[in-house]
Protein backbone atom coordinates (compact mmCIF):
# COMPACT_ATOMS: atom_id res chain seq x y z
CA UNK A 1 0.00 0.00 0.00
CA UNK A 2 1.30 3.47 -0.88
CA UNK A 3 0.28 6.94 0.25
CA UNK A 4 -2.96 8.35 -1.20
CA UNK A 5 -2.66 11.81 0.35
CA UNK A 6 0.11 14.39 0.12
CA UNK A 7 2.33 15.07 3.12
CA UNK A 8 2.72 18.80 3.85
CA UNK A 9 6.02 19.11 5.66
CA UNK A 10 7.73 22.36 4.66
CA UNK A 11 10.85 23.66 6.37
CA UNK A 12 9.61 26.78 8.20
CA UNK A 13 12.83 28.53 7.15
CA UNK A 14 12.66 29.59 3.50
CA UNK A 15 16.34 30.47 3.28
CA UNK A 16 19.20 31.75 5.40
CA UNK A 17 21.51 34.70 4.92
CA UNK A 18 24.42 33.99 7.22
CA UNK A 19 23.04 33.96 10.76
CA UNK A 20 19.69 35.38 9.59
CA UNK A 21 16.96 32.80 9.02
CA UNK A 22 14.08 34.02 6.84
CA UNK A 23 10.85 32.21 7.69
CA UNK A 24 8.01 31.55 5.25
CA UNK A 25 5.63 33.16 7.71
CA UNK A 26 7.56 36.42 7.50
CA UNK A 27 7.67 36.25 3.70
CA UNK A 28 3.88 35.93 3.57
CA UNK A 29 3.50 39.04 5.71
CA UNK A 30 5.92 40.88 3.43
CA UNK A 31 3.92 39.85 0.35
CA UNK A 32 0.70 40.95 2.05
CA UNK A 33 2.04 44.42 2.77
CA UNK A 34 3.60 44.64 -0.71
CA UNK A 35 0.30 43.76 -2.38
CA UNK A 36 -1.45 46.48 -0.37
CA UNK A 37 1.13 49.04 -1.47
CA UNK A 38 1.00 48.06 -5.16
CA UNK A 39 -2.79 47.86 -5.43
CA UNK A 40 -3.29 50.92 -3.25
CA UNK A 41 -1.03 52.98 -5.51
CA UNK A 42 -2.95 51.83 -8.57
CA UNK A 43 -6.32 52.64 -7.02
CA UNK A 44 -5.05 56.06 -5.94
CA UNK A 45 -4.12 56.80 -9.57
CA UNK A 46 -7.14 55.27 -11.34
CA UNK A 47 -10.00 56.04 -8.93
CA UNK A 48 -9.77 59.77 -8.21
CA UNK A 49 -13.03 59.84 -6.26
CA UNK A 50 -11.19 58.26 -3.34
CA UNK A 51 -9.05 61.38 -3.02
CA UNK A 52 -5.87 59.49 -2.11
CA UNK A 53 -2.31 60.05 -3.26
CA UNK A 54 0.39 57.41 -3.58
CA UNK A 55 2.30 59.09 -0.74
CA UNK A 56 -0.69 58.69 1.56
CA UNK A 57 -0.92 55.00 0.67
CA UNK A 58 2.64 54.53 1.90
CA UNK A 59 1.96 56.56 5.05
CA UNK A 60 -1.10 54.51 5.95
CA UNK A 61 0.73 51.25 5.27
CA UNK A 62 3.06 52.01 8.18
CA UNK A 63 0.17 52.45 10.61
CA UNK A 64 -1.68 49.48 9.12
CA UNK A 65 1.32 47.20 9.61
CA UNK A 66 1.48 48.14 13.28
CA UNK A 67 -2.25 47.54 13.64
CA UNK A 68 -2.10 44.11 11.99
CA UNK A 69 0.88 42.86 13.97
CA UNK A 70 0.02 44.28 17.39
CA UNK A 71 -3.73 43.69 17.12
CA UNK A 72 -3.33 40.28 15.53
CA UNK A 73 -1.03 39.02 18.26
CA UNK A 74 -3.03 40.51 21.11
CA UNK A 75 -6.23 39.08 19.64
CA UNK A 76 -4.74 35.60 19.33
CA UNK A 77 -3.44 35.64 22.88
CA UNK A 78 -6.73 36.92 24.35
CA UNK A 79 -9.14 34.87 22.21
CA UNK A 80 -7.20 31.63 21.76
CA UNK A 81 -4.13 31.49 24.02
CA UNK A 82 -4.98 33.23 27.28
CA UNK A 83 -4.01 30.20 29.37
CA UNK A 84 -0.58 30.13 27.72
CA UNK A 85 -0.17 33.83 28.52
CA UNK A 86 -0.96 33.20 32.19
CA UNK A 87 1.61 30.40 32.29
CA UNK A 88 4.26 32.44 30.50
CA UNK A 89 3.78 36.21 29.92
CA UNK A 90 6.57 36.15 27.31
CA UNK A 91 4.23 34.05 25.13
CA UNK A 92 2.76 37.39 23.97
CA UNK A 93 5.97 38.26 22.11
CA UNK A 94 6.71 34.89 20.45
CA UNK A 95 5.33 35.99 17.08
CA UNK A 96 7.86 33.96 15.09
CA UNK A 97 6.10 30.79 16.25
CA UNK A 98 2.89 31.87 14.50
CA UNK A 99 -0.37 32.62 16.25
CA UNK A 100 -2.14 35.66 14.84
CA UNK A 101 -5.87 36.36 15.04
CA UNK A 102 -7.72 37.95 12.14
CA UNK A 103 -10.32 39.45 14.47
CA UNK A 104 -7.61 40.98 16.65
CA UNK A 105 -5.79 42.24 13.57
CA UNK A 106 -9.04 43.79 12.34
CA UNK A 107 -9.43 45.72 15.58
CA UNK A 108 -5.83 46.88 15.25
CA UNK A 109 -6.40 48.07 11.69
CA UNK A 110 -9.62 49.85 12.71
CA UNK A 111 -7.59 51.73 15.33
CA UNK A 112 -4.96 52.55 12.68
CA UNK A 113 -7.65 53.81 10.29
CA UNK A 114 -9.20 55.99 12.99
CA UNK A 115 -5.79 57.46 13.81
CA UNK A 116 -4.96 58.08 10.15
CA UNK A 117 -8.35 59.67 9.50
CA UNK A 118 -7.84 62.07 12.38
CA UNK A 119 -4.26 62.79 11.36
CA UNK A 120 -5.23 63.64 7.75
CA UNK A 121 -8.55 65.34 8.47
CA UNK A 122 -10.59 62.66 6.66
CA UNK A 123 -13.77 60.93 7.65
CA UNK A 124 -13.32 57.42 9.04
CA UNK A 125 -15.32 55.83 6.19
CA UNK A 126 -13.19 57.63 3.60
CA UNK A 127 -10.21 55.73 4.93
CA UNK A 128 -11.98 52.43 5.63
CA UNK A 129 -13.63 52.22 2.20
CA UNK A 130 -10.31 52.75 0.45
CA UNK A 131 -8.48 50.19 2.59
CA UNK A 132 -11.14 47.45 2.53
CA UNK A 133 -10.61 46.15 -1.05
CA UNK A 134 -6.89 45.56 -0.44
CA UNK A 135 -7.26 43.65 2.83
CA UNK A 136 -8.41 40.27 1.41
CA UNK A 137 -5.21 39.62 -0.53
CA UNK A 138 -3.26 40.11 2.67
CA UNK A 139 -5.53 37.56 4.31
CA UNK A 140 -4.89 35.14 1.44
CA UNK A 141 -1.13 35.37 1.91
CA UNK A 142 -1.57 34.83 5.64
CA UNK A 143 -3.60 31.65 5.08
CA UNK A 144 -0.99 30.36 2.64
CA UNK A 145 1.54 30.96 5.41
CA UNK A 146 -0.63 28.87 7.75
CA UNK A 147 -0.69 26.08 5.15
CA UNK A 148 3.09 26.11 4.67
CA UNK A 149 3.57 26.18 8.43
CA UNK A 150 1.23 23.21 8.88
CA UNK A 151 -0.97 25.04 11.38
CA UNK A 152 -4.70 25.73 11.72
CA UNK A 153 -5.43 22.61 9.67
CA UNK A 154 -8.83 21.29 8.68
CA UNK A 155 -10.99 18.47 9.96
CA UNK A 156 -10.37 14.83 9.10
CA UNK A 157 -11.26 13.96 5.51
CA UNK A 158 -10.82 11.21 2.96
CA UNK A 159 -11.35 13.56 0.00
CA UNK A 160 -8.81 13.07 -2.82
CA UNK A 161 -7.35 16.53 -2.12
CA UNK A 162 -7.04 15.99 1.64
CA UNK A 163 -3.49 16.31 2.97
CA UNK A 164 -1.48 15.16 5.96
CA UNK A 165 0.08 17.65 8.38
CA UNK A 166 2.85 16.30 10.63
CA UNK A 167 1.55 18.25 13.61
CA UNK A 168 -1.80 16.48 13.34
CA UNK A 169 -0.26 12.99 13.42
CA UNK A 170 0.40 11.45 16.87
CA UNK A 171 3.98 10.14 17.27
CA UNK A 172 2.73 6.61 17.99
CA UNK A 173 1.33 6.46 14.44
CA UNK A 174 4.83 6.09 13.04
CA UNK A 175 6.67 4.70 16.04
CA UNK A 176 9.70 2.72 14.97
CA UNK A 177 10.13 4.45 11.61
CA UNK A 178 10.47 7.93 10.21
CA UNK A 179 7.49 10.11 9.43
CA UNK A 180 8.28 10.00 5.71
CA UNK A 181 8.62 6.21 5.65
CA UNK A 182 5.27 5.81 7.41
CA UNK A 183 3.67 8.24 4.98
CA UNK A 184 5.08 6.50 1.90
CA UNK A 185 3.75 3.17 3.13
CA UNK A 186 0.25 4.67 3.48
CA UNK A 187 0.08 4.28 7.26
CA UNK A 188 -0.77 7.96 7.73
CA UNK A 189 -3.66 8.19 5.25
CA UNK A 190 -6.13 7.92 8.12
CA UNK A 191 -4.84 11.26 9.42
CA UNK A 192 -5.56 13.22 6.23
CA UNK A 193 -7.37 16.53 6.68
CA UNK A 194 -9.04 19.26 4.70
CA UNK A 195 -6.53 21.92 3.60
CA UNK A 196 -8.88 24.49 5.13
CA UNK A 197 -6.15 27.14 5.06
CA UNK A 198 -6.36 27.07 1.25
CA UNK A 199 -10.16 27.16 1.37
CA UNK A 200 -9.88 30.34 3.42
CA UNK A 201 -7.24 31.79 1.11
CA UNK A 202 -9.62 31.26 -1.81
CA UNK A 203 -12.79 32.46 -0.08
CA UNK A 204 -11.99 35.25 2.36
CA UNK A 205 -8.91 36.05 0.29
CA UNK A 206 -9.18 35.90 -3.49
CA UNK A 207 -12.99 35.70 -3.86
CA UNK A 208 -13.63 38.56 -1.43
CA UNK A 209 -10.92 40.64 -3.11
CA UNK A 210 -12.60 40.25 -6.51
CA UNK A 211 -16.03 41.08 -5.06
CA UNK A 212 -14.79 44.25 -3.39
CA UNK A 213 -12.73 45.44 -6.37
CA UNK A 214 -15.73 45.03 -8.66
CA UNK A 215 -18.16 46.61 -6.18
CA UNK A 216 -15.90 49.60 -5.57
CA UNK A 217 -15.24 50.19 -9.29
CA UNK A 218 -17.59 53.18 -9.12
CA UNK A 219 -18.39 55.59 -6.27
CA UNK A 220 -20.44 54.08 -3.45
CA UNK A 221 -22.07 55.65 -0.37
CA UNK A 222 -19.67 56.17 2.53
CA UNK A 223 -19.34 52.94 4.50
CA UNK A 224 -20.85 50.64 1.86
CA UNK A 225 -17.54 49.08 0.78
CA UNK A 226 -16.43 48.57 4.38
CA UNK A 227 -19.78 47.02 5.26
CA UNK A 228 -19.50 44.59 2.37
CA UNK A 229 -16.03 43.61 3.53
CA UNK A 230 -17.23 42.84 7.05
CA UNK A 231 -20.28 40.90 5.90
CA UNK A 232 -18.39 39.05 3.16
CA UNK A 233 -15.54 38.04 5.42
CA UNK A 234 -17.94 36.90 8.12
CA UNK A 235 -19.92 34.70 5.73
CA UNK A 236 -16.83 33.14 4.12
CA UNK A 237 -15.13 32.57 7.48
CA UNK A 238 -18.21 30.90 8.96
CA UNK A 239 -18.42 28.65 5.90
CA UNK A 240 -14.74 27.70 6.21
CA UNK A 241 -15.21 26.89 9.91
CA UNK A 242 -17.25 23.82 8.91
CA UNK A 243 -14.03 22.38 7.43
CA UNK A 244 -11.52 23.78 9.91
CA UNK A 245 -10.50 21.88 13.04
CA UNK A 246 -11.44 23.83 16.19
CA UNK A 247 -8.54 24.89 18.39
CA UNK A 248 -7.67 21.90 20.58
CA UNK A 249 -7.86 23.82 23.86
CA UNK A 250 -11.26 25.31 22.94
CA UNK A 251 -13.03 22.66 20.87
CA UNK A 252 -16.65 23.28 19.94
CA UNK A 253 -18.14 25.97 22.14
CA UNK A 254 -21.61 24.39 22.07
CA UNK A 255 -23.96 22.24 19.98
CA UNK A 256 -20.95 20.22 18.71
CA UNK A 257 -20.53 22.53 15.71
CA UNK A 258 -20.22 26.15 16.90
CA UNK A 259 -16.59 27.31 17.01
CA UNK A 260 -14.87 30.43 18.31
CA UNK A 261 -14.30 31.52 14.70
CA UNK A 262 -18.04 31.37 14.02
CA UNK A 263 -18.85 33.20 17.23
CA UNK A 264 -16.46 36.04 16.35
CA UNK A 265 -17.61 36.21 12.71
CA UNK A 266 -21.38 36.33 13.18
CA UNK A 267 -21.33 39.88 14.59
CA UNK A 268 -19.25 40.92 11.57
CA UNK A 269 -22.00 39.76 9.22
CA UNK A 270 -24.69 41.57 11.18
CA UNK A 271 -22.71 44.79 11.62
CA UNK A 272 -21.56 44.73 7.98
CA UNK A 273 -25.12 44.42 6.68
CA UNK A 274 -26.30 47.20 9.00
CA UNK A 275 -23.48 49.47 7.82
CA UNK A 276 -24.34 48.80 4.17
CA UNK A 277 -28.05 49.44 4.76
CA UNK A 278 -27.32 52.68 6.59
CA UNK A 279 -24.87 53.79 3.90
CA UNK A 280 -27.33 53.23 1.07
CA UNK A 281 -30.17 54.91 2.97
CA UNK A 282 -27.99 57.93 3.63
CA UNK A 283 -26.85 57.93 -0.01
CA UNK A 284 -30.41 57.78 -1.29
CA UNK A 285 -31.49 60.55 1.09
CA UNK A 286 -28.55 62.70 0.03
Amino acid sequence: MSARHALIDFDPVAFSLGPLAVHWYGIMYLLAFLSFWLIGNRLARTRPWWGWTTEQVGDFLFYGMLGVIIGGRLGYVLFYGFESLLENPLFLFRIWEGGMSFHGGLLGVIAAMAWFARKTGRGFWQVADFVAPMAPLGLAFGRIGNFIGGELWGRSSDAPWAVIFPGAVPPEAYSGQTLEAAWRSGLLDGYARHPSQLYQAGLEGLALFIILIVYSARPRPAGAVSGLFLAGYGVFRMLAEFFREPDAHLGFLFADWVTMGMLLSLPMVIVGLLIMARAHRAGAAG
